[in-house]
């Protein structure tokens, strides 16, 4: 238990020299690998070095397979940190290589290793930026429904503004189907404007001007929603957040005086 316990802390934790030492090489194998894999993807240096890249990817394949294990050997519950946010980035992260084996190409899915760069700011322990990204997410979490309603309304507009194109250009102008003239709806309400497709009409030119102007004001009322939510939790007390984490149901957002996970009463380390 003392050996599991010793795992989790230099694993898990950031408040101890080990703990940190540990996520700062871990996070520069991370670079290194996502970098080997991105040099690889380079016709004129993978058919130089291969044999180096290849090799590179599967010591680094080992050392993230055995830092995998570790974490499920250390935690109280396996299954539920493997089914976690984390635990899916770490599965991730080991699976590609062996992949690579039976699915060619599969191996570049390694990328997603920098997921795991989230974590710099718990490793280098700048609290305050865990605190505000924590108030960002609550601010998400709270304006959830009032932007599904908000995305429900885009996409009963450009359903109709669609079929409404269908009808008044045609085929004959490129809108060939329902589904085509709303991928041109939503090409235009979020003013990316490919190209692809232009209505050449003057009913359906001016159909276009009013959807890319209530494009612009549409843009604008997620980022009010979220913005209003965020000014609202800042205004409330500010609480200190540090970098333990239970190691029982990995809960991460406990106060600097906390001793005990005020999720599952597990004592902290």
């Amino acid at each position: 238990m003392k050996l599991r316990k010793k795992i989790y802390e230099v694993i898990f934790e950031a408040d101890t020299p080990a703990g940190k030492a540990f996520d700062v090489v871990l996070l520069i194998t991370i670079v290194l690998s996502v970098l080997v894999v991105s040099l690889d993807s380079v016709d004129s240096l993978s058919k130089e070095y291969r044999f180096y890249f290849t090799l590179l990817e599967w010591i680094f394949t080992f050392l993230f397979s055995v830092e995998y294990l570790l974490r499920l050997y250390s935690v109280k519950k396996p299954l539920k940190y493997a089914f976690s946010f984390f635990g899916i980035i770490d599965f991730m992260a080991v699976i590609p290589t062996y992949l690579s084996l039976i699915f060619v190409g599969s191996h570049y899915l390694i990328v997603i290793r920098t997921l795991w760069l989230l974590r710099v700011f718990r490793v280098l322990k700048l609290v305050r930026y865990v605190g505000a990204a924590q108030s960002l997410e609550i601010a998400f979490n709270r304006s959830k429904a009032k932007i599904i309603v908000f995305l429900e309304v885009v996409l009963t507009l450009v359903v109709i503004i669609g079929a409404i194109m269908y009808l008044v250009e045609g085929p004959q102008n490129g809108f060939t189907s329902i589904p085509k003239s709303i991928y041109w709806a939503i090409v235009t309400v979020t003013t990316v404007g490919y190209g692809d497709v232009a209505p050449q009409t003057v009913l359906g030119q001016s159909l276009a001007s009013l959807l890319m102007i209530v494009g612009y004001a549409i843009i604008a009322v997620p980022t009010g929603i979220i913005t209003a939510e965020t000014m609202l939790n800042s205004e409330k007390k500010k609480i200190r957040y540090n970098t333990q984490i239970c190691q029982n149901c990995q809960y991460d957002r406990h106060d600097d005086d906390a001793q005990f996970c005020k999720m599952c009463g597990e004592k902290l380390n």
